[in-house]
C-alpha cells in the first residue's frame, strides 16, 4: 500500500486519480485549492479512512505528516477561459507551485509524476506531434501563461530529476475528456454537449477544421498509473492518436444527444492550435499503454453526466 498525495485532487483528472488510488487499497491525499476544482467530485470519497482532503494553494509550502511515496502534480487551471482570467494564478502554479511539489517529493524521496500537456508543442508544425519536438509556442501570447507554465515546469522537473536523482516522471496530456469537466470552462467538449443538451446553438472557432485528438479519462488514469509504476524519466505523450476535425466533433455530439442544435461559427482564438494528434509511439513501446474506449461509449458516458447535471439544475431552479 503506497500514500501518495495528488495536487490539484479535486479537479477533472485529479478526482479520477484519488478515486483509482483509493480503489487499489492506496492512501491518498488530495490537495486543492478549490479555485478551479470542485469539492463535489471527491466528497464521495470522504467515507474512506484512507483518504484525506487538504484544503491548500500549492504555491504555499506544504506540510503533510506522515510519508509519502508517490507525488503527482495536477494542479492548474487548465482551461482556456481559466487561465486567460486567472493568468497570474496559472504562471505561479506552474512555477512556485510545481517547486513546492518537487521540493516536498524529495524531502519524502518520493516520486515524482508532472501532469504536462499537449500545450507545449504550441501550435505545431509537425504532425503527429512525438515527445522530441520542440514546439511552436507563442511566449508572449495570451495562452502563453499556460503554455510556458508547463514549460517552465517540465524544465524544473527534469533539473531535480539531474540534480537531485529525483524518480521523476512527466506526462503529456492531449484533450482528456470524460464526466466531472467543469460545464463551462470553454472546452469543446463540455461546450459542445451543454450547448446542445440546452437546444443552444453549438460555437464553433474558425470553420471547424482545426484538429483534435480525444482520449477518454479512464484510458488516461490507466496511463499515468503505468508511467507512475515505471523508472522511465522523459516526456511521455499520453491521448488518443485518432484525430477529428472539430466539425466533426460537433456533428457526432449532435447525432448522440438528438439534438436539434444548429451550428454558428466565430474567429479563431489568437494561437489557437490548428493541429493537435499525438504520436504514442512511446508509450506503446514503453509502457504497453494505448488508449481503449471508443469515442461512442466515452462520448455517452460524458453526454450522461452532464444532462444529469442539467436535471439537477432544472429541480433546483423548478
Amino acid at each position: 500500500m503506497a500514500r501518495i498525495l495528488i495536487t490539484g485532487g479535486a479537479g477533472f483528472i485529479g478526482s479520477h486519480l484519488c478515486e483509482f488510488f483509493l480503489a487499489r487499497g492506496h492512501e491518498v491525499v488530495c490537495v486543492d485549492n478549490l479555485l478551479t476544482g470542485n469539492l463535489e467530485n471527491v466528497v464521495g470519497l470522504f467515507g474512506s479512512k484512507r483518504f484525506r482532503f487538504v484544503e491548500q494553494d500549492i504555491c504555499e509550502k506544504i506540510n503533510v505528516p506522515g510519508r509519502l511515496d508517490h507525488v503527482l502534480h495536477f494542479a492548474s487551471p487548465a482551461s482556456p477561459i481559466e487561465y486567460l482570467e486567472l493568468p497570474m494564478e496559472t504562471l505561479k502554479v506552474g512555477s512556485l507551485g510545481t517547486l513546492n511539489a518537487l521540493e516536498l517529493a524529495r524531502a519524502n524521496r518520493a516520486g515524482f509524476l508532472f501532469a504536462s500537456t499537449s500545450e507545449v508543442y504550441g501550435d505545431p508544425l509537425v504532425r503527429p506531434q512525438p515527445e522530441d519536438y520542440w514546439g511552436n509556442v507563442n511566449p508572449v501570447g495570451p495562452r502563453s501563461v499556460y503554455d510556458e507554465g508547463k514549460r517552465f515546469s517540465e524544465a524544473l522537473t527534469m533539473a531535480f530529476r539531474r540534480t537531485y536523482g529525483l524518480a521523476t516522471k512527466i506526462v503529456r496530456i492531449f484533450n482528456t475528456y470524460g464526466p466531472r469537466m467543469r460545464p463551462h470552462d470553454g472546452r469543446v467538449v463540455p461546450a459542445f454537449i451543454t450547448q446542445a443538451l440546452q437546444g443552444e446553438d453549438l460555437t464553433v472557432f474558425g470553420d471547424g477544421s482545426q484538429t483534435r485528438s480525444f482520449c477518454f479519462v479512464d484510458d488516461l488514469v490507466d496511463g499515468i498509473y503505468r508511467l507512475m509504476l515505471s523508472s522511465y524519466g522523459e516526456p511521455v505523450n499520453m491521448g488518443n492518436p485518432h484525430e477529428m476535425t472539430v466539425l466533426e466533433f460537433a456533428q457526432e455530439v449532435l447525432h448522440m444527444t438528438g439534438s436539434p442544435s444548429r451550428l454558428t461559427f466565430k474567429p479563431l482564438p489568437k494561437d489557437d492550435p490548428r493541429v493537435r494528434r499525438p504520436d504514442i509511439t512511446r508509450a506503446r513501446t514503453l509502457l504497453g499503454w494505448e488508449p481503449r474506449v471508443p469515442l461512442e461509449v466515452g462520448l455517452r458516458r460524458t453526454i450522461d453526466y452532464f444532462a444529469g447535471l442539467t436535471r439537477t439544475a432544472a429541480t433546483a431552479s423548478a
